[in-house]
């Protein structure tokens, strides 16, 4: 029995150093979310009326455009940062940008967009329970197709935000999950994106303008393309390794009746 390597307890220390750093991120992040809304809860009971007035003196609360815009601009940016999170993952396994962006840069650069993304999604479900013209409860938020604003296109979004989540958090989870569990998790991106497009197409008030719609239609054009080049390479790459597995068996059997001939 052999006893590990000073390199081996470094990565060893170096991976639990990491995975702590990165629990206690989303726990501290957690907490923070869950204050908020327990915050927010506890304002519009009868008790935390004072708190409520003096939070809507304090930040201008009543005018409703201003946490319309927000909320609005809230869930534009979150919807723009997650799609191009999910490009980027779609491009790092078929070497879409390669040479041109180091495999290290890319994966980091698509973390922290998903982290960005997920912040603004934060900031998007906090504002609408904060607007006057058309508030969300707590459980409206956080449970689908149960609000009354159009509840299919309000649940799908609620939906694909779980999802994008769920993906994640299952980005930190990948020794322990294994390679093959995370890429299956990793493909319900997809259906995260296609909810998240539908609630914003058919449940924003923004969808209308011309300009949302040409980031709809034209962000959807992109994952079509790229989920198309995807399968058509990974398709090429498997053929390529059948026929590499044949040639070398082809070869082998060459050799093994040559060996047979010469004895």
């Amino acid at each position: 029995m052999t006893s590990p390597t000073p390199i081996t307890r470094t990565r060893s220390n170096s991976g639990v150093h990491q995975f702590f750093k990165v629990l206690g991120i989303f726990v501290f992040v957690g907490a923070a979310f869950v204050g908020v809304l327990t915050l927010i809860w506890f304002a519009q009971t009868p008790a935390g009326a004072p708190i409520a007035q003096s939070l809507a003196s304090l930040f201008a609360m009543n005018t409703v455009q201003a946490w319309w815009y927000i909320t609005r601009a809230a869930g534009l940016t979150s919807y723009f940062l997650l799609w191009l999170s999910m490009v980027w993952g779609m491009a790092i396994p078929s070497r879409f940008f390669s040479p041109s962006v180091e495999g290290t840069y890319s994966y980091d650069f698509h973390e922290f967009l998903s982290l960005l993304g997920l912040g603004f999604v934060a900031l998007h479900v906090i504002v609408l329970m904060l607007d006057q013209f058309l508030p969300f409860s707590i459980w409206q938020i956080l449970i689908p197709f149960t609000d009354t604003y159009r509840p299919l296109w309000v649940g799908l979004g609620i939906i694909g935000a779980y999802l994008f989540l769920l993906v994640t958090v299952t980005f930190y989870m990948r020794r322990s999950i294994g390679t093959r569990t995370f890429r299956s998790i990793h493909i319900l991106s997809l259906v995260g994106y296609l909810g998240a497009t539908l609630h914003g197409l058919y449940g924003g008030t923004d969808s209308a303008l011309p300009i949302a719609r040409v980031l709809y239609v034209g962000s959807f054009l992109v994952v079509l393309f790229l989920t198309v080049y995807w399968l058509v390479v990974g398709a090429l790459a498997k053929r390529e390794q059948a026929a590499a597995v044949a040639r070398a068996a082809i070869a082998k059997g060459q050799a093994q009746r040559l060996s047979q001939t010469r004895r």
